[in-house]
């Protein structure tokens, strides 16, 4: 964790009194623009949930988000934006994705085939920096959370 960061966390233990520690510390997307303009969805409200490949968790040697976790999501420049709490996890395959959950997703006009587009050329890309290949059979970590703290949040 970084001074920054750590100052956050911080600052966010010293407003809500929650004593749990950042299950993960990280930006939404692959990028500064895709990060922020996840991140101003998530400030709205608009975007609850995310997608990831299990396999990731697994090259991270990480074990996937659980119900309770927090999380510390940065900008798109690396700084402290937001606390995130996980509400719930489902692990299915690609095809699993409803209307529903892409609609709670909250990116592009929030339907499912636009995220089925928008994952399939994100999954993609993040395969091709790892040097394997995605499979719409390859499981899914399907998380729901809420947005419980922002530093202008006293």
């Amino acid at each position: 964790m970084t001074p920054d960061q750590q100052a956050a966390w911080d600052r966010f233990q010293a407003d809500t009194a929650d004593a749990r520690q950042p299950y993960d510390i990280f930006a939404f997307g692959d990028g500064p623009e895709l990060a922020n303009e996840l991140l101003a969805l998530v400030l709205t409200g608009t975007k609850q949930a995310t997608a990831s490949r299990l396999n990731l968790y697994k090259t991270m040697g990480l074990r996937p988000p659980a119900a309770g976790d927090l999380s510390l999501v940065l900008d798109g420049a690396g700084r402290p934006a937001c606390v995130i709490e996980t509400t719930q996890v489902d692990i299915a395959p690609f095809s699993a994705a409803t209307e529903e959950f892409a609609y709670v997703e909250g990116e592009g006009d929030r339907s499912l085939a636009f995220w089925q587009s928008a994952h399939l050329s994100y999954f993609h890309r993040e395969c091709a920096r790892e040097g394997s290949f995605f499979s719409e059979d390859e499981p899914i970590v399907f998380e729901r959370f809420r947005l419980i703290w922002t530093p202008e949040k006293q």
